[in-house]
């Protein structure tokens, strides 16, 4: 529902101590509570670190032109001024509603935001500073240790915000980014319990209707938002189930169409066989009406008769009257050619001259560049710088073999600097265990001793209410010394660590170990109730009948030592196994022991069910009996560490001037290799520009080549022709004489052969339209027993079958398109169907699950709040009851002045005005105890209290302050605040008759000023 605000018990919390704690607290629940018992106060100041007000200033607001920067204090603050004028104190609270989001109606200082805005003003402006520090801070990279809220109102009534961090620097104009930062440091201005006004307080809390305490109640504590979001929820169901009912009904429309299409389209199927076998009707009737043998052998018959018709025709047609022209245009065209091509071979023969020379001279050209010596002499020195360069790169190519591994070198020999750093640590665990022979408490730091003395000091001046015990390793012993390697594997840290009591034990130790171990890494430190006896482990502990448990191998005289170690480490669950074998057989077996973890090996290893462990620590530091041999060992070692650390710094100074040798080689190689890539790109270059003009001459060249080809093949032509025209003019001649007496014979044959081609051009013609007609219908034989009578009217009825199925059906492409589309509309609302059921059946497990938890929270504050609010009657001996009805949502609430009859509690009504108004208080305190808020905020909280009971009342609110350091407390009040005791954490700020137009001044009694 909210955050809860506090310190962090530690890194790694004790579920055992915290359910001792919450057991004990659940035992003394008729106790005081802490926050009604006296308060002392600590000798550092706590302060609240995140969401609190630091500052707020007003512009143009209400009827003030300017008012503030009032400073707030970190924990009371009272804002004092007369009554009388509606701009006085509350327009400081009311500006804190209006900026930090709260609408106009809750001010209940006007009906929209531009009444704020003063008379002859075009805005207003409200600034607000918010403490931005400590774990809940929003941002503090981005805003700092400060958020500073900077509100506009202009006088149409629009309100902007401007989001600065504490140097100023605009962060964000957003709505959005304020309901972050409110949200972050749950800060609510519509909560009666955050911010109560007059208005809200005669509304709720001086009402005379028990249902509007409920309400108030129910507000206060956010469970009305809780309501009406499980009704929001609840309507959201009823919608959807609707919606669920009207896609049935869908649904069952969809399947009835989807059902109609797929018999339309399975109805398709029947048609398509319907045309296969119309398909093969057809060719069994197209082999049927045609005589395939008879045909071929006449057709073949016809075929040979028209070759040979037609070659007649072919030699006779040339032989006629047109031989004559054709003779005498040969004869011209004869004549005509020979002085034509005489002149052209005239033209060809120059040409032929001049393409011939041109050629010599390119031929060369192309040699004299081909072969002199310049190139001969540029082409070795390529091929010489070339094997220069192959053996450059066989040469970079072993000095970079020889670099790795002289960087490999480098990498051992620094692994072997690494083993001379541990010779110092060596050197000093040498030294501490030399330190150790005649004080073993030496083994766990140099500091242990000194630390040791001050906490017996701190004890005996009563610093501490429980001695811390430490450090751990110290109070422990070992019943077999050859296990200590694995008990100390197991416990590690929390060998040196401390236990308190409680966390102002804690904070004192802190402060001892911050002078002892200056700069050093300190002890950890464990929290947690001190008890004296050992925990019952008999439930939760390994036994087995061959091993022990770490608890069973440590002898621990203190109990709090060993509840420590039980809640830290659970060594009652623990096996010390001493042969590594052992331990997986009996780990990993398939009955493991009970209540067991896991299991160390003497040497440390770590085993458990599926896995184990190798230790990286081969001896033990702390636990290990024999400090003799503990120092001749770290003496042996130290002694071998430095043998090799000799001999590593020889070969580091061999290394390095080979190293140096190696970079020395290489520098000259690759100038070498530098000044060679230069030479051979001036030659490439030269090369290819050379290459560029051989290429461009050989072009030329073969242009030329084929220019001369071209018209040496025409001069051939031309001859040829030339030769053919004159043997065909001589045999055209001889044919002329043959021709005329053949013409005469040929006219009267022709007519008589065009008619015989007639006949048979008409037979050919038939026979081809059979043919084609027959091979269109089937190319392969089909054989038949039927008739082709009896075919032709199996046809004709198929196809009457076909056409009436077609008119039915209508087009094939649309029922396919159809039944598609039906099918997908309805998988798609089924699919939805399915979705929302799960959701509906999702919804109402959830619904029933949070309105349980929502019925054992309202049952939980509403008890807690008559705790508070009996134990706050109890403070001026009065004694009373609240009596919560939530089915008819009422609070009845009986108050019964001084010590009386619990059968004497009357209604509040029945109370004199002071009296009701001390019971408010005690109302909204208990309250309090139940909601979280960064600050809280009240209007004239005594304005109908006598003297009495407002000192009462103001005793009992600051000592609720006082207790909760952390949280801001802002008062607004007439009366005059002089008789306050003196304290650093209250503030009281003065303000004096609002002048109009004039500055109102700001008074802070405050001890650090």
């Amino acid at each position: 529902m909210s955050k809860r605000k506090g310190t962090s018990v530690s890194e790694n919390p004790n579920k055992r101590s915290r359910s001792v704690n919450e057991s004990e607290n659940a035992a003394d629940s008729d106790q005081e509570d802490p926050i009604l018992s006296n308060v002392r106060l600590p000798c550092s100041e706590v302060v609240s670190d995140a969401g609190i007000v630091e500052s707020i200033t007003l512009k143009n607001f209400m009827c003030h032109s300017l008012l503030g920067p009032f400073t707030f204090g970190s924990n009371v603050n009272f804002v004092v001024g007369n009554n009388g004028s509606k701009c006085g104190k509350s327009a400081v609270l009311t500006a804190l509603i209006v900026a930090l989001g709260g609408n106009a109606q809750a001010t209940n200082r006007g009906s929209s935001l531009r009444g704020f805005v003063k008379e002859g003003e075009s805005s207003a402006d409200v600034s607000i500073t918010l403490r931005n520090k400590g774990r809940d801070a929003y941002k503090p990279e981005v805003y700092g240790s400060a958020i500073i809220l900077d509100l506009r109102i202009t006088r149409e009534g629009l309100r902007t915000y401007k989001l600065r961090s504490k140097s100023g620097q605009l962060i964000s104009t957003k709505k959005e980014e304020l309901v972050s930062i409110l949200d972050n440091f749950n800060i609510q201005v519509n909560n009666p319990v955050s911010v109560l006004t007059q208005e809200m307080s005669k509304y709720f809390l001086h009402s005379k209707g028990e249902g509007d305490k409920y309400k108030f109640f129910m507000k206060a504590t956010q469970l009305e938002q809780m309501r009406e979001d499980f009704i929001y929820i609840k309507t959201t169901k009823h919608l959807t189930e609707d919606k669920v009912e009207q896609h049935s009904e869908c649904l069952k429309d969809l399947k009835r169409k989807y059902l109609e299409k797929e018999d339309r389209y399975r109805s398709l199927a029947s048609l398509d066989e319907m045309h296969t076998k119309l398909e093969e009707l057809q060719k069994q009737m197209a082999w049927a009406l045609n005589k395939v043998d008879e045909a071929e052998k006449k057709y073949k018959q016809v075929q040979e008769q028209l070759e040979r018709i037609t070659q007649q025709v072919q030699e006779l047609q040339p032989k006629c009257a047109e031989l004559k022209t054709e003779a005498q245009k040969r004869n011209n065209l004869l004549k005509s050619s020979e002085v034509r091509v005489e002149s052209n071979l005239r033209d060809l023969e120059k040409d032929k001259t001049q393409l011939m020379s041109r050629i010599k001279d390119l031929k060369l050209r192309f040699c004299v560049i081909l072969f002199s010596s310049e190139s001969k002499a540029r082409a070795e020195r390529i091929e010489q710088i070339q094997t220069e360069l192959e053996n450059l790169k066989h040469q970079i190519s072993t000095l970079g073999q020889q670099i790795d591994q002289y960087h490999h070198a480098i990498s051992r020999a620094k692994e072997e600097q690494g083993k001379m750093r541990s010779i110092e640590a060596n050197r000093r665990n040498l030294q501490t265990m030399e330190s150790s022979r005649s004080n073993r408490l030496r083994r766990f730091g140099e500091q242990m001793p000194a630390l040791l003395n001050a906490i017996q000091e701190a004890h005996r001046r009563g610093q501490f209410k429980h001695r811390p015990r430490g450090p751990l390793g110290y109070l422990i012993s070992l019943k077999d010394p050859e296990l200590a390697l694995a008990v100390e594997v197991c416990l590690k840290g929390q060998l040196l660590a401390f236990t308190c009591d409680n966390y102002e034990d804690e904070k004192v130790l802190q402060g001892l170990m911050a002078r002892m171990f200056q700069g050093g890494r300190r002890p950890a430190i464990i929290t947690s109730n001190f008890l004296s006896q050992v925990h019952d482990t008999r439930k939760k502990a390994v036994n087995h009948p061959n091993y022990p448990s770490v608890l069973q191998a440590l002898e621990i005289e203190d109990p709090v030592v060993a509840n420590c170690l039980i809640d830290q480490k659970g060594i009652e669950s623990i096996l010390l196994i001493k042969n590594r074998t052992e331990a997986r057989r009996v780990m990993q077996s398939k009955s493991p022991p009970a209540n067991c973890i896991h299991a160390f090996s003497k040497d440390g290893d770590q085993i458990f069910t599926n896995r184990s462990y190798a230790a990286e620590q081969t001896r033990a530091n702390y636990l290990s009996g024999d400090v003799e041999e503990e120092i001749r060992h770290l003496q042996r070692e130290l002694e071998n560490q430095k043998a090799q650390a000799t001999r590593f710094q020889q070969q580091m100074r061999k290394l390095d001037d080979d190293v140096k040798q190696n970079e020395g080689l290489l520098r000259r190689a690759h100038q070498d290799q530098k000044t060679i890539k230069e030479d051979l790109h001036e030659i490439i270059t030269k090369i290819k520009s050379k290459r560029a003009e051989s290429e461009e001459g050989q072009a030329q060249m073969a242009d030329l080549k084929g220019s001369y080809e071209k018209a040496e093949q025409e001069y051939k032509q031309h001859k040829e022709r030339i030769n053919t025209i004159a043997e065909e003019a001589d045999s055209v001649k001889e044919d002329l004489s043959k021709t005329d007496q053949e013409v005469i014979k040929c006219k009267h044959h022709k007519k008589h052969y065009d008619e015989k081609r007639s006949a048979h051009l008409h037979s050919i013609q038939t026979l081809e339209v059979s043919e084609k007609h027959f091979f269109f219908i089937c190319l392969e034989r089909v054989e038949s027993r039927r008739s082709a009578r009896t075919l032709d009217s199996e046809i004709s009825r198929l196809k009457l079958k076909i056409t009436s199925q077609k008119e039915q059906q209508g087009d094939r492409e649309e029922i396919v398109r159809q039944y598609h589309e039906a099918l997908e509309s309805y998988k798609n609302m089924t699919q939805q169907m399915k979705n929302l059921n799960s959701f509906i059946k999702s919804l109402d497990s959830v619904m029933s699950h949070r309105l349980q938890a929502y019925a054992e929270l309202r049952r939980f504050l509403s008890a807690r709040c008559k705790y508070y609010f009996d134990s706050m009657l109890a403070q001026r001996g009065y004694s009373g009851s609240m009596i919560f009805d939530h089915k008819n949502e009422t609070l009845s609430i009986s108050v019964q002045p001084g010590q009386g009859n619990k059968a004497d509690l009357s209604d509040m009504r029945s109370l004199s005005g002071g009296e009701r108004s001390f019971s408010t208080v005690c109302f909204v305190l208990s309250l309090w105890a139940i909601t979280e808020a960064p600050f809280r905020c009240l209007d004239e909280f005594d304005v109908y209290m006598d003297m009495v009971n407002r000192r009462i009342s103001m005793d009992m609110m600051l000592k609720v302050a006082a207790s909760q350091r952390y949280r801001q407390f802002i008062f607004l009040t007439p009366q005059n605040m002089s008789s306050l005791p003196e304290s650093k954490i209250i503030r009281i700020l003065r303000l004096k008759d609002p002048d109009r137009g004039q500055r109102n001044t700001q008074r802070g009694e405050d001890g650090d000023q």
